[in-house]
């Protein structure tokens, strides 16, 4: 198979048109998502269920003289981290399908295995486990979904994506109000509410089955045979849904790259990757302790302001359903606002109600600003997923993306003790000035120094790093278009 073969198969991905089938492999991807977001915020509504029950242990008088809410946490995180930098690595070895599904297979049995603990210790190793498959799970979604839809359409794909993936949230939500405060057939329950996210190993080998193998890694693998394969049949598919011939592919300036070549991988230390892996890293870091000092802690920080246990988790359960409906808001805005500046309009946002909410005591107000908030971290979520997928190679996206994504794992570990302290010596006004100061250091670094990202190849967007140039505004959409 020629090399002009193989790198075609960027141009005839991003020339598809979104139809049914395209969608099709968006939603497959979204039911593992559903199940890992599940599966990762059950950290922000066990602890009372599990404190009642005589489990966990509130202040210095849990695990290791730790706050076990604070130990529950840092067990995720750093199954997270784990997960992320050495896990995740392995999508761009045994391919994005079989880590996709692997995953899914390792949290979902981890989750199960909780059920059945009755030690602090024993739930927290559980949700170390867990974590470590979340972890590669969602480094995998990143790179999957990236590479398998046009350019045009990838920041409505990522919408879809977390949109479903984010019903999880009230399902979540609805479950532990619901069930926590009860023990339904003589079994506590938060164990059902962890019970109904072990149901996600049953579709791991349906969707195996389904989702077809990344074209672009196929190709960097030297699968070029294969690689065609699964575009070809993708694209009949397309046609036939089309309704006409697909348009001609458009010549594309940076190829994609094939592991038989002497040219090394690239390096994400080297040349512009390096600035990308710098401004992620401080993103990251900083991005994890706004979102998850708010998320994971938010039935805590009402029972803080003097909401009662059951009022606060019915307020967690209003505040919910802003996750599910900011896809659509995020998928409305993906593809026609620069991604860059979404992102930084939406740590503003959290600033600024995250700061009202503080305010606002356990009134009523305080499930309009947890929405606003909700509403703005999940829509900043969502597009950053799309955003640092499309700044690596293919040949580095899954161990790139896990490093600088393991970094917030490793913040998050500290953050989850932090934001105890803060809460305990200092209320929730201590907690979201944390919360404000981390939401202007990710405004600074992806403002300053993150590219552009919207309605640009993969190849081109990586291409710019590898040249070491930078083009910003028109001029650059002039100079692409002169080289087609």
């Amino acid at each position: 198979m020629s090399t002009s073969q193989a790198s075609s198969i960027t141009a005839r991905i991003d020339r598809l048109p979104p139809t049914r089938t395209v969608w099709h492999i968006v939603l497959l991807l979204s039911v593992g998502g559903f199940f890992e977001v599940y599966d990762l915020f059950q950290m922000t509504y066990l602890p009372s269920g599990l404190v009642r029950d005589g489990i966990f242990h509130v202040g210095a008088n849990g695990l290791f003289g730790m706050s076990d809410q604070g130990a529950l946490g840092a067990a995720t995180f750093a199954g997270l981290f784990i997960g992320e930098i050495f896990l995740s690595r392995f999508a761009d070895v045994v391919g994005r399908r079989i880590l996709f599904t692997s995953s899914l297979v390792l949290y979902t049995a981890a989750s199960l295995a909780m059920c059945w603990q009755h030690t602090a210790l024993g739930i927290c190793l559980c949700r170390l486990i867990a974590g470590c498959g979340a972890g590669a799970e969602l480094i995998t979604i990143g790179a999957f979904l990236t590479e398998l839809v046009p350019k045009a359409v990838r920041g409505r794909a990522f919408a879809l994506c977390f949109s479903v993936s984010y019903l999880a949230m009230p399902v979540l939500a609805f479950a532990s109000w619901r069930l926590i405060p009860h023990a339904p057939l003589g079994l506590s329950g938060w164990r059902w509410v962890v019970l109904l996210g072990g149901s996600g190993a049953v579709v791991a080998g349906w969707l195996q089955a389904k989702l077809p193998e990344s074209p672009r890694w196929l190709a960097m693998r030297g699968r070029e045979r294969e690689a065609l394969a699964v575009l070809t049949s993708i694209e009949q598919r397309v046609e036939r849904e089309h309704g006409r011939p697909l348009p001609p592919p458009m010549r594309e300036a940076h190829p994609v790259p094939r592991a038989e070549s002497t040219t090394p991988a690239p390096s994400m230390w080297a040349g512009g990757y390096r600035r990308r892996t710098w401004m992620l890293i401080a993103f990251n870091a900083f991005l994890s302790i706004g979102f998850f000092g708010f998320s994971q802690w938010l039935p805590t920080l009402l029972v803080a302001q003097g909401a009662a246990v059951t009022k606060s988790l019915w307020y967690s359960f209003l505040i919910a359903f802003a996750f599910p409906v900011s896809p659509f808001i995020a998928g409305g805005l993906a593809d026609r606002i620069e991604r860059k500046w979404l992102i930084v309009a939406c740590a503003l946002g959290v600033a600024l109600f995250g700061t009202a909410f503080a305010m606002v005591g356990h009134s009523p107000f305080a499930v309009v600003f947890g929405l606003l908030v909700t509403l703005c971290n999940a829509v900043m979520a969502g597009n950053a997923t799309a955003y640092q997928a499309e700044i690596f190679p293919t040949q580095i996206r899954g161990k790139a993306l896990g490093f600088v994504h393991s970094i917030g794992r490793l913040t998050g570990v500290a953050s989850s003790f932090l934001v105890a302290l803060l809460l305990q010596h200092g209320g929730p006004a201590a907690v979201f000035t944390l919360i404000v100061a981390s939401m202007g250091i990710v405004i600074v670094s992806i403002g300053a120094f993150g590219p552009r990202t919207n309605g640009r190849s993969l190849e081109e967007i990586a291409g710019e790093a590898a040249s070491g140039v930078r083009r910003i505004g028109p001029s650059a959409h002039a100079a692409r278009i002169q080289t087609r």
